[in-house]
């Protein structure tokens, strides 16, 4: 020690600084601070930058460790007798103290909390230029295995947050700038299973939204949404219905910034919708909100982006004289990624995937994130598809230039994938997503079409049958309904009069019959047949076409009729009856003639029985009022005495005797 110059300090001052008492260390630490408060007075900055060498160097960088404890209690000490000035000397000040914080010695680590607690109490604010290094250095010290240390840890941490909130020469950190570097650990830190610090967690993630609702204008919005929707998903839930929460604030105040981040956003919300235990209902009802909004930002967007490209094609600017019309080069514009939405929505409708794919959205982008059976899912997934294909319909009409309709066309490039999905979900025991599965479909098969000679919409119930979609989902719907009979059985009915009525029941049930006249297997075509003649002798829905047969008076019913009539010859019976509705009695009594040489069989009764019933109905009113004009109708007369021929004596049979009772006898054949 005698060889080495440590001046400006005494040798005795060096040899108490180094000693292994406390005491010692400390009356030699007081030393100092009376000598550099003597250095600050003459303004002699040389001989204190020489005493922070010696202290920062020579002693908290020595082997030994007494020698480290005296460098950093004289560097507090120091740091006390520069007051004010202590700003001048940070670096000199906090480096030598922060090495010491991964001595080996807990003694020693304790020391530099200890030390750079007094010297951040003289510095305040100026220690922040080293906060990196600080916060990095406590956050290790925070789970140091000595009590001690971890103490002096919290000590020191908490007088940084209250140097931060109080000093006025403290630098003005806006955190919000720096979220997307921080959000996606505050995440991963608000899973930890300690309780106390998931609680910290979320009233840091808590402030920190509040500050993003009061002041939205600097939040890198883009660049956090997707560390949200890849949290969204969570089997922790305060985590997920966090996660969930920001979304719904984001989409609320970024507004279109968000739109290209759409089909995320679905793959995050959508499987929430199926929670069903009051555990996750706020973030059920949180989910439900964010789908509102996104559909609704959504289909305002597209309004929108369709109303400023009209106005820029329309754009008329005159140049001398003469009119021309301009289009303005818009700002980038942003974009709705449908093929995405599209993807997204169609996977949510399938149930093929299992529960492992809840995080698949992590590994690969656009993914589902989960495929339920709950009807709240599907039902919203369907009301996506069908304000989209809406939208995207209404688009089309509102622009006449072929440009405009490169969305609808993107969308219908989907149809294909679509369709079988929708058809798919026809088999759902819901009635609601059978029917609004319907209705998505029937919007997509009646998307207007134009004449060839370019004139206006065709009539509905004729442009319907132009659409290749409308052909494609018919044959579709016959392909399903005779791979699953069980589903002919309970919905068939349901969903052809469902069709009937949200598109054309006559475009409906001539182009089922045409594609039946194909059909190869004869048994499938007799039920189908037989399904569709009790839907159109029965069903409400279909009474303006069941008047238009009836009349016959137009060219257009009569060609219903022909069409209609050679399918129905699939079932003899059904044939029957179209002729009775068609007011065709005398083909009606033709054809019972030839019944006596087909086999009848029981099901073939169970069909003339029902026929007989349907007779008594209200529908055949006007049928049991011509048994009245017998001058006119023998055939008709004939025809129902050759079904009560036919039939054992059951109670299809009294009925129908009953009612032949009831004609009067001048009406019947002559001999």
């Amino acid at each position: 020690m005698a060889d080495k110059d440590y001046s400006p300090l005494s040798l005795a001052c060096v040899k108490s600084l180094s000693d292994k008492s406390y005491e010692k260390r400390r009356q030699a630490a007081a030393e100092i601070e009376k000598m550099v408060k003597d250095f600050t007075q003459m303004k002699n900055s040389e001989q204190i930058k020489k005493l922070l060498r010696v202290l920062g160097h020579d002693f908290t960088m020595s082997q030994m460790t007494n020698w480290r404890k005296g460098g950093i209690i004289g560097l507090a000490s120091s740091a006390m007798g520069l007051g004010r000035d202590a700003g001048n000397y940070i670096d000199e000040l906090i480096l030598p103290i922060l090495h010491c914080f991964g001595d080996s010695d807990p003694r020693a680590r304790y020391y530099a909390c200890e030390g750079l607690y007094n010297v951040t109490k003289v510095a305040r604010g100026a220690i922040l230029l080293h906060f990196n290094e600080i916060f990095n250095a406590l956050s290790k010290l925070a789970a140091d295995p000595d009590q001690n240390v971890r103490s002096g840890t919290e000590m020191l941490d908490r007088l940084l947050k209250a140097s931060n909130k109080t000093d006025d020469s403290s630098v003005d950190i806006n955190l919000v700038i720096f979220l997307p570097e921080l959000l996606d650990g505050l995440f991963h830190i608000l899973e930890d299973p300690t309780m106390e610090i998931k609680k910290m967690c979320e009233t840091v993630l808590g402030e920190f939204l509040r500050e993003i609702i009061k002041n939205p204008n600097y939040v890198d919005f883009s660049g956090m949404i997707n560390i949200l929707i890849a949290h969204s998903q969570s089997k922790d839930e305060l985590l997920q219905l966090m996660a969930v929460t920001w979304i719904k604030e984001f989409v609320s105040l970024a507004g279109t910034d968000m739109v290209p981040y759409g089909s995320g956003i679905l793959s995050a919300v959508l499987p929430c919708l199926a929670y069903e235990d009051d555990n996750r209902k706020n973030i059920r009802e949180t989910g439900k909100a964010v789908n509102y909004s996104l559909m609704k930002l959504i289909t305002n967007f597209n309004e929108q982006s369709v109303t400023s490209a009209n106005k820029i094609e329309t754009t008329q600017v005159k140049d001398n004289g003469d009119e021309s019309t301009t289009a303005k080069t818009p700002s980038k514009p942003i974009a709705v990624d449908l093929t995405s939405l599209v993807d997204v929505l169609t996977r949510n409708l399938q149930n093929t995937a299992g529960i492992s794919d809840i995080f698949e959205y992590l590994n690969k982008k656009l993914s589902l994130t989960l495929v339920t059976h709950a009807v709240s899912t599907k039902v919203a997934v369907l009301r996506w598809i069908y304000h989209l294909t809406l939208g995207l319909i209404k688009m089309a009409k509102m622009n006449a230039n072929i440009d405009h309709l490169k969305m609808g066309d993107e969308m219908f490039r989907f149809v294909d994938e679509t369709f079988p999905v929708l058809l798919k979900t026809l088999s759902d025991p819901s009635d609601e997503v059978v029917l609004l599965s319907l209705e998505v479909l029937a919007e997509i098969v009646s998307f207007p079409c134009k004449s060839r000679e370019g004139g206006d919409d065709l009539p509905v119930k004729i442009e319907i049958q132009n659409n290749p979609y409308f052909i494609k989902f018919v044959v579709s719907l016959l392909g399903l309904f005779s791979t699953d009979r069980q589903l002919l059985e309970d919905r068939g009915a349901f969903i052809i009069r469902q069709l009937c009525v949200l598109l054309s029941s006559e475009a409906i049930y001539r182009t089922i019959s045409e594609i039946l006249l194909e059909e190869e297997n004869f048994k499938f075509a007799n039920v189908m047949v037989e399904t569709l003649n009790t839907i159109l002798l029965t069903s409400a829905e279909l009474f303006e076409l069941r008047m238009q047969l009836k009349e016959l008076k137009t060219r257009e019913s009569c060609s219903l009729f022909t069409s209609l009539y050679r399918t129905w010859a699939h079932d003899p019976v059904a044939t029957v009856a179209l002729c009775l509705l068609t007011q065709n009695y005398d083909h009606a009594c033709d054809i019972i003639r030839t019944f006596g040489q087909i086999e009848v069989t029981v099901e073939f009764l169970v069909e003339i029985d029902k026929l007989v019933q349907l007779i008594e109905s209200p529908i055949f009113t006007y049928l049991r009022l011509d048994l009245l004009d017998g001058h006119h109708n023998t055939e008709l007369v004939q025809a129902l005495y050759g079904l009560l021929m036919l039939l054992p004596q059951s109670e299809g049979f009294h009925v129908l005797q009953r009612r032949l009772n009831c004609v009067p006898s001048f009406h019947l054949p002559r001999k």
